[in-house]
């Protein structure tokens, strides 16, 4: 029997999963359970980077986080979910690569500077800021990940972590890690309500766990043709947030809706209704699986509520840990030091 290749990718636990994780994340994991190991990781280190001066969301955000995984089809009888801070490996590689690594490379990662602006307005000029590509990198190591899923955006980021492999196998006359490779994922790009990238930061986002009500409520707030003044001009569905969400959320639909609005015999507020109640429809799994994975409505505390969750973490962290522990006595060797 061959072997499969190993995946691993996480996300940070900063605010509730929105339907920009869901088209750019969640349904490209549930389908590479079929066919790598995978390993999925709630990075709630990168998230203190970000968040360290009020953390006090975090252990809630990856509770509420994970529900949203397991409900898109995450399953963790064929994947390993875990949280990055139950696993005390990654900061021990962490520290290792950072200690090899030179500043330059870190420097000039160029969404280092991108998120600075992103989030303006917090104390970011931080050392573990700037060295959190060295993180994700020790995340992708420690499990000797063959690929990684990511964006455009992210390919300087796996780059580094490429570098940082022959390096150390340079300095260290070993060879330990495959070379991570990219697996570039075809996700759609989709806006947030206002147009810009969707953000939980700019408050854009229709988040999966929002009530059918919220849903309709946002809808009418998203961004339209601009250029399109009365309901009788001509629409411009190639530039309207809206009928981009048609492509995504209803490709069977969107070709008469385009042409609709082209034809000025659909408008904007009709548009942004239907439009609504695709998107309840959408979500309304999440809704459903959210009190069966949180302990339904008696379970009024946060420990009885998240205790499914916390189980599958727990599990997770083991599963995740020896694979982790075996790696890093293998880099500990290799370097020198006590394993």
């Amino acid at each position: 029997m061959v072997e499969r290749r190993r995946c691993l990718s996480g996300m940070r636990p900063t605010g509730p999963l929105h339907l920009g994780h869901l088209v750019g994340a969640l349904e490209n994991w549930r389908k590479l359970q079929a066919e790598y190991d995978c390993f999925f990781m709630v990075a709630d280190y990168h998230a203190l980077m970000s968040e360290y001066e009020h953390p006090e969301r975090l252990r809630t955000w990856s509770y509420e986080n994970v529900t949203d995984w397991l409900a898109s089809g995450i399953d963790p009888s064929r994947s390993v979910i875990f949280r990055q801070s139950d696993v005390p490996e990654h900061v021990e590689l962490f520290t290792i690569l950072a200690i090899m690594t030179p500043l330059g490379w870190v420097e000039r990662v160029p969404t280092y500077k991108e998120q600075l602006r992103e989030l303006s307005g917090r104390e970011l000029s931080t050392y573990g800021f700037l060295g959190y590509p060295i993180l994700q990198a020790a995340d992708i190591l420690l499990y000797q990940a063959h690929v990684v899923p990511v964006g455009e955006d992210q390919l300087p980021h796996l780059e580094l972590a490429r570098e940082i492999v022959r390096r150390f196998h340079h300095l260290y006359r070993t060879q330990i890690f495959p070379e991570p490779e990219a697996l570039l994922t075809p996700a759609p790009r989709l806006a947030g309500l206002d147009g810009r990238k969707m953000s939980k930061s700019y408050g854009n986002t229709i988040n999966l766990s929002e009530t059918p009500e919220a849903i309709r409520r946002l809808a009418q707030q998203m961004f339209t043709d601009p250029k399109r003044i009365k309901m009788t001009d001509p629409g411009h569905p190639q530039t309207c947030n809206v009928c981009g969400y048609w492509k995504v959320f209803a490709p069977e639909r969107a070709a008469t809706v385009w042409e609709e609005c082209r034809t000025a015999r659909r408008g904007c507020v009709q548009n942004k209704q239907e439009l609504a109640e695709v998107l309840v429809q959408l979500t309304e799994p999440y809704r459903q699986a959210r009190p069966v994975l949180q302990g339904g409505a008696s379970a009024a505390s946060g420990q009885e509520r998240y205790a499914k969750i916390e189980r599958v973490l727990q599990e997770g962290a083991a599963k995740a840990r020896a694979v982790a522990q075996r790696t890093i006595a293998d880099v500990k060797r290799a370097v020198g030091i006590a394993s």
